[in-house]
């Protein structure tokens, strides 16, 4: 990418709609400039005859998208701009609900790092294709933030408890342990997605971009998720974070230990809004209810909580990997929190 380079490419070709991320040095990190490209595109090719499948993808090879690009979010609540930061997530959950509604097959390359705000890209489309590349994640509770961009309606109906364990931990998924966890559809090498582009441009036999993605995925070896479930659904089930803590020590497998220790580094708060969270998003209609329950939630964080800056800061900004959490401990945390950051309701409704 030069300097004048847009930051989103746009382009249709043979009835292809193509939209890349383009900021390869930040792994397509997503600013509300983008989100509006993609929704403008996304609006523009909803009702063009001439557009009957669309492709998202990224460019460079490092990731599709490593997320929201949360650096400027921090200085937006720094300056006290909160109908900034509210505007920033109504644009980004408007796309996410734009590519989950899409009247046309999505078909997304989550080939690399797809992580929070790129899930909310990739997850949702009718096609979501993953290479042995790929890495996906909702890291959320790293920054002191809880999942959005729908993560918490994917996660919620995870097989298990496994959508407890990655809204927590924010562990790392691989192609496998994706279209296990319900987060992606196909595995397709790196190699054959440029075969499979000029497939999906000049509409080969068979035609249907389902039909052409079967002749370049292949089988996905066995999700260590899976073989991890007891452990998971065991430990994940407890009713709160102190009690899932206290039963991976008491697990004798080493993966158990190493979730225990990853809670223990992470925000308190961050952690109990978002088992709330994730319980609660399996109760909800559809995406789009969890998308309103997000949205109050994230400005919750945004307004009322200062584990989000320091998290940020910790994690991107100094990188010391030290947050300061407040409180620092599970005990700390004062009961009905999690109940009131459901509760809390935003100044401009999402849907308004």
């Amino acid at each position: 990418m030069t300097e004048h380079e847009p930051t989103v490419l746009v382009r249709a070709r043979a009835g292809l709609g193509r939209i890349t991320l383009n900021r390869p040095r930040a792994i397509n990190a997503l600013d509300v400039d983008m989100l509006r490209a993609i929704g403008t595109a996304l609006e523009e090719w909803r009702n063009d005859p001439s557009v009957d499948v669309v492709l998202i993808d990224g460019a460079g090879d490092r990731g599709f998208c490593a997320g929201g690009d949360v650096r400027s979010l921090r200085e937006m609540i720094l300056a006290g701009h909160a109908d900034a930061t509210g505007e920033f997530f109504r644009v980004e959950y408007a796309v996410n609900d734009l590519i989950a509604e899409y009247p046309k097959p999505v078909v997304t390359f989550g080939d690399g790092v797809t992580m929070g705000g790129g899930i909310g890209l990739a997850g949702h489309a009718s096609i979501r294709i993953v290479t042995e590349r790929s890495r996906l994640a909702m890291p959320e509770t790293r920054i002191g933030l809880t999942p959005d961009v729908g993560g918490s309606w994917l996660l919620a109906h995870a097989p298990g408890r496994l959508g407890e364990y990655l809204a927590l931990t924010g562990a790392v998924m691989d192609a496998s342990d994706a279209i296990y966890a319900g987060l992606a559809d196909h595995l397709v090498p790196s190699e054959n997605l440029p075969a499979l582009l000029d497939a999906l441009e000049t509409r080969a036999d068979p035609g249907t971009p389902s039909e052409l993605v079967l002749l370049f995925d292949e089988t996905a070896e066995p999700s260590k998720l899976e073989a991890a479930r007891k452990w998971i659904d065991d430990a994940f089930a407890a009713d709160t974070v102190a009690e899932i803590v206290e039963r991976l020590r008491a697990r004798p497998e080493a993966e158990a230990s190493i979730a225990a220790d990853t809670l223990a580094e992470l925000s308190p708060t961050s952690l109990a809004v978002t088992l709330a969270a994730v319980r609660a998003a399996r109760e909800l209609p559809d995406l789009r209810a969890a998308l309103a329950q997000e949205y109050g939630l994230v400005l919750w964080f945004a307004n009322t909580q200062p584990d989000l800056v320091e998290g940020i800061r910790a994690q991107l900004v100094d990188k010391d990997r030290s947050p300061r959490w407040q409180p620092d401990t599970h005990a700390g945390v004062a009961a009905g929190t999690a109940q009131d950051a459901l509760a809390y309701v935003p100044h401009v409704a999402l849907w308004a």
